[in-house]
């Protein structure tokens, strides 16, 4: 009798047991297709996050990089500092320094930087010039002054003391002479005035304060202070006259007429 409680005890507890279906690949310690795949997948998943930098930090990163690339170049007298290309790709060709005499004095009135597309100003050069000179030659000069190309002159002031009154009969006075020269002996005032005739008496410059001067393709002179576009003018002698301040026979610096002349020898 005690033999068959115990057989029936044994049998109730066997029947309370579950048992799990068991994968023949598991029971052996091996992992089954599918869960090797999905692995897979995860580890290189996993492999991809850990090469790829954070989204945060790409665009600081490439930031980073674009500033690492544009260098400088400083105007020793000044010490100002020009960006040596432009976010159009316009390279920098010569920077130099604008001197007024005042009261007996030569008072520094601003630095100055010229950009130019020089893949075109080579295509130029090499069209019009077929041996390169050993030095920089009026005619290389004359071409670049003549020429449609698209220029871009920096100006940064540097003399403290200037204002919009005195910029203009800056302006006006050096453009009218450029003018003149270049239009057999006749001057024409009143083109000259159309570079800063409209700009604003209310302007204030301080040291630092910047004037754009763009000479755009179909000969159009636009000029810019503090970021204010206060003309555009579309005239083919002004825009030459403009360039010949800087590049003329009476440069306002001849060593940046030199330097750019050097420059445009290098693209031979």
């Amino acid at each position: 009798m005690a033999t068959t409680v115990e057989v029936e005890g044994v049998i109730t507890k066997a029947e309370k047991v579950t048992l799990k279906p068991q994968n023949p690949e598991e029971g052996n310690g091996i992992q089954s297709k599918e869960e090797m795949a999905k692995d897979s997948v995860k580890n290189e998943n996993e492999a991809k996050l850990a090469q790829e930098p954070d989204n945060d930090q790409k665009p600081q990163q490439e930031e980073e990089v674009k500033t690492e690339e544009v260098g400088v170049e400083v105007e020793s007298k000044t010490g100002v500092s020009f960006p040596v290309k432009l976010d159009d790709g316009k390279l920098l060709n010569c920077v130099g320094l604008r001197k007024k005499s005042m009261l007996g004095m030569g008072i520094k009135i601003y630095a100055f930087g010229i950009y130019a597309d020089n893949e075109k100003l080579k295509d130029l050069l090499k069209l019009k010039i077929a041996k390169p000179p050993a030095k920089p030659t009026k005619e290389m000069y004359d071409l670049v002054i003549d020429s449609d190309l698209g220029m871009f002159v920096k100006l940064v002031i540097v003399f403290s003391g200037l204002t919009m009154s005195m910029v203009k009969k800056n302006f006006d006075e050096g453009l009218g002479a450029s003018i003149k020269k270049l239009n057999g002996g006749k001057k024409n005032d009143e083109l000259a005035s159309k570079v800063m005739g409209q700009a604003s008496e209310n302007i204030k410059l301080t040291s630092g304060s910047v004037i754009e001067i763009s000479k755009l393709p179909g000969y159009v002179l636009q000029t810019k202070v503090m970021g204010e576009v206060v003309s555009k003018v579309e005239n083919e002698l002004l825009c030459r006259a403009y360039i010949h301040l800087y590049l003329g026979d009476d440069p306002f610096d001849k060593d940046a007429k030199e330097k750019f002349g050097m420059s445009l020898l290098s693209l031979f």
